[in-house]
């Protein structure tokens, strides 16, 4: 039975719930998927830095309690070593799920550079290095005939950029555009029920969809990073991120829903990229008001939702959770399965060629 194994960089709740699956789930994984999973490193502002070869006992580094570092561990150091671990560990897959930089990727694009230099193929959660340095790293990667894996960037859990290449090939996609912030959508929705902007990011923080600070959810700069995701990997375009109108929802005043719901419209975030008859792309983070026509209008609360606009089957529209622990840690375990399926590929058309050389059957 393979096994494949893992670094994983940032022990955040996203990370922990990848090893709390891997920890109390690896029978039916194993048997489902046809490979095991191990961890051999972790790597965390907080905790410090584990490297254990044989595999870390994850049960008990989950249950090491807040303010502990990996020093007193075999193998640990309360000093992250970010560079030396990616660079040194045993692992097979780097897992890198740090915070996003959205004004030039880092530390988390050289955290993907290191690992994919040292060999190792990489799943990642991060928008930041997907948003501003994908072409680059996919590069480096094929050159190293390595993944680079990144589905859960965009919709979290929900497949959206896999479903686009496997489910879309023959179409020509003219546009896409999306409800890509459920911390936004839900507070739209709350709006409409009559509390007010700062009751609703309350709520919404509460709950877990919203950060501390909810800026970045609530002014649109996370769906910008999304919008030019989604610009490249579907419509194969490079957008920067300046060049897209960005607008939140915080000017969305109490007059502006209320007349909205009166002629049957709903106020969403859309984060939209359209392609133009040069070849082009233009790009846009904005509030719309939507008709309940359009396939977008009843995405409620914290889901998310992208509307493909095709020459062939007109409009195919894919919701799903866009957020979440679980929902994000299933993002990168589809990543490591195909990085699995890419791998296997790899062997068989390997050894294809060596049948091919030696002129037997193997």
């Amino acid at each position: 039975m393979r096994t494949y194994d893992l670094a994983l960089i940032g022990f955040g709740g996203v990370s922990r719930a990848l090893a709390e699956l891997i920890s109390s789930d690896a029978e039916r994984l194993t048997r489902q998927l046809g490979f095991s999973l191990r961890v051999v490193a972790i790597t965390d502002l907080a905790f410090g830095s584990l490297v254990q070869p044989d595999g870390i006992d994850l049960a008990a580094v989950l249950a090491m309690p807040r303010g502990a570092d990996f020093s007193a561990l075999p193998g640990g150091s309360a000093d992250p070593r970010n560079h030396d671990v990616i660079q040194d560990c045993p692992a097979d897959i780097v897992v890198e799920a740090t915070f996003t930089n959205p004004v030039d990727g880092q530390p988390a694009a050289s955290h993907v550079r290191w690992a994919l230099e040292s060999g190792k193929h990489v799943t990642t959660t991060n928008k930041g290095p997907v948003a501003l340095h994908a072409r680059a790293l996919t590069a480096l990667a094929e050159e190293r005939g390595l993944s680079f894996e990144f589905e859960g960037a965009v919709l979290s859990g929900t497949p959206i950029l896999r479903f686009a290449q496997q489910m879309l090939p023959g179409l020509t996609t003219t546009s896409v555009e999306g409800i890509l912030n459920g911390t936004s959508n839900y507070v739209l929705g709350r709006r409409e029920a009559g509390a007010t902007l700062e009751a609703a990011i309350r709520e919404a923080q509460e709950l877990g969809y919203a950060e501390a600070d909810p800026t970045a959810d609530i002014e649109g700069s996370d769906v910008r990073l999304k919008v030019a995701i989604l610009a490249q990997q579907v419509l194969g375009v490079d957008v920067s991120l300046a060049s897209i109108d960005t607008q939140g929802i915080s000017g969305i005043s109490d007059a502006d829903i209320r007349e909205a719901s009166e002629q049957g419209l709903r106020w969403k975030l859309i984060g939209s990229a359209t392609r133009t008859d040069d070849g082009g792309v233009t790009a846009a983070v904005r509030p719309v008001a939507l008709g309940e026509e359009h396939p977008l209008a009843g995405i409620a609360g914290a889901t998310n939702a992208v509307t493909f606009t095709t020459n062939l089957l007109g409009q195919v529209t894919v919701s799903g959770p866009g957020a979440g622990r679980v929902e994000t840690a299933y993002a990168l375990l589809s990543d490591i399965i195909a990085i699995d399926a890419a791998t296997r590929t790899s062997e068989r058309a390997a050894a294809a060629e060596l049948v091919d050389l030696v002129g037997v059957t193997l």
